[in-house]
């Protein structure tokens, strides 16, 4: 047998019978009887665009964490959420977190801002010409957004940001993208600006579609000082009585904890002051079918605390880089599609209804991991829970 793995040209290559190909290569090569992987309910001639060299499938155990209430511009209601994860503890600790939010009378919830960027950067043989490049861009932006929404129905080039270094200068082109992630997208508009500029523009050098300023799949500073794909907040006002009851801990507790944790996260350089956000964040996307890759920069997160007049406990978070998508992708696929159906969050018209499920979700972790930890609970929980040797 041959070292290629077996593939055939077009949508043939997207069958069982390929797949049972693929399965029987490893076998001949490792001795390994892939049976698990080859058990799937769906017709594989649907994957073409989403996975090249299809063999089967990963099984992924998904549990059920709700009712969540949310009080949402675009998400109202109890929610049952489904999170695809193997961490013992994960689901118990998000459903105690939701019973302490629907306590407390729900998660309001605000998508504030929407934007997905692709950021080309422009070289020339100074700094003056870079700095007068972009006075021009600045001067041409309607026709230049004209270019770049040549290239899709659904996607708006919202505005242009100019970041000159050196002799170059570095654009960062920010889009709405409707109810789709957005990064393909917005790389086949800015390419089209880009050539549309490169044959208008006497002076360019040359330019690369991508500088690395919209730091795709990583996270950085200006993804959260000025946003990628929605930036979401979660806020609630816990009842003191609430709190000591189903979260164990008094709010002074809390707030002394929420100090100590600013402090460390600030001296490890994390990416958030909160305690595990991309838990159900990554369990979420999971389960729904979105880009996994794009934890990097959802789980960015800022959360801020008070304690009221009332002596209640007034909790927020801010997840000002949150990917999401209920068109488009993996959200179509068999499984995927079923839990954005559970959630009322499939296809078009739903992505901000997803996002502030998304936040909701978060803040019910956040919550009962903080409580765990002050009430000492954690480690138990997980020796309970967690443990599977």
């Amino acid at each position: 047998m041959k070292n290629s793995i077996p593939r055939v040209n077009g949508p043939d290559d997207y069958t069982d019978e390929m797949a049972d190909k693929r399965l029987a290569f490893i076998r001949e090569k490792t001795g390994v009887e892939a049976g698990h992987i080859r058990k799937y309910s769906f017709d594989p001639a649907r994957l073409q665009g989403n996975i090249e060299n299809f063999a089967g499938v990963a099984q992924v155990p998904i549990g059920l964490a709700g009712p969540l209430l949310v009080n949402g511009e675009h998400a109202q209601g109890e929610f049952y959420v489904p999170l695809a994860t193997s961490e013992g503890t994960l689901v118990a600790s998000y459903n105690r977190g939701m019973k302490v939010i629907k306590e407390s009378g729900g998660v309001k919830t605000t998508v504030v801002d929407d934007a997905m960027q692709r950021a080309p950067v422009f070289h020339f043989t100074d700094a003056r010409e870079a700095r007068d490049f972009g006075i021009w861009v600045t001067e041409n932006f309607e026709s230049i957004k004209a270019a770049a929404e040549s290239t899709t129905s659904s996607g708006k080039l919202r505005n242009i940001e100019q970041y000159p270094a050196g002799k170059m200068m570095f654009l960062r082109f920010n889009f709405t993208t409707g109810d789709a992630a957005g990064q393909n997208m917005v790389s086949m508009a800015t390419f089209a600006a880009c050539e549309w500029i490169k044959h208008r523009y006497p002076g360019i050098q040359r330019y690369l579609l991508s500088g690395n300023m919209d730091t795709d799949k990583k996270t950085s500073y200006i993804n959260t000082l000025r946003t990628r794909g929605k930036r979401v907040v979660a806020e609630m006002v816990i009842p003191a009585k609430v709190l000591e009851d189903l979260a164990g801990a008094p709010i002074d507790v809390l707030i002394r904890q929420r100090h100590v944790s600013n402090l460390g996260s600030f001296m490890a350089g994390a990416n958030n002051n909160g305690a595990h956000s991309a838990n159900g964040i990554t369990a979420l996307f999971i389960a729904t079918g979105q880009d996994v890759a794009n934890v990097a920069e959802s789980s960015a997160a800022l959360v801020y605390v008070e304690k009221t007049k009332e002596n209640d406990y007034y909790y927020s978070i801010t997840l000002p880089s949150l990917i999401v998508a209920t068109y488009g992708g993996g959200t179509g696929l068999a499984t995927q599609k079923e839990c954005l159906e559970i959630l009322g969050c499939y296809g078009s018209g739903k992505v901000k209804k997803l996002a502030e499920i998304v936040a909701a979700t978060v803040v019910a972790g956040e919550i009962s991991l903080a409580s765990a930890v002050m009430a000492g609970e954690w480690v138990s929980s997980h020796e309970k829970f967690g443990r599977n040797r």
